[in-house]
């Protein structure tokens, strides 16, 4: 279980981006790395396409290793370590170690 999913608050802890925070588009659990909103982001030049698509620079996001980014807690708005806890049923969920509030389900 990645201590990252999609629509998480996240901040980032180094790099050209550090101490701003965003939005996680997607995870790639793989590679472990995610893609947050407005952040990392990188400038593509592409050639024009054959159906009238036109070329020039794209700034667009680049996947983040999930090292570098660390959840920001829904209840307490701090940034916190997560942990998982398993529940009676067998789920398991993620938790704030800070608040341990509990932040899946």
């Amino acid at each position: 279980m990645a201590h990252i999913k999609k629509n998480d608050k996240v901040k980032v802890l180094s790099g050209k981006d550090k101490g701003r925070q965003g939005k996680v588009i997607k995870v790639y659990k793989e590679k472990d790395t995610a893609l947050v909103e407005r952040l990392n982001i990188i400038k593509r030049h592409t050639k024009a396409g054959q159906a009238g698509k036109q070329g020039g620079i794209i700034e667009k996001e680049a996947p983040i290793r999930f090292s570098k980014l660390m959840l920001v807690c829904p209840k307490c708005s701090k940034t916190s370590r997560i942990g998982i806890r398993v529940l009676d049923d067998g789920e398991r969920v993620r938790y704030c170690k800070k608040c341990d509030e509990q932040l899946d389900g």
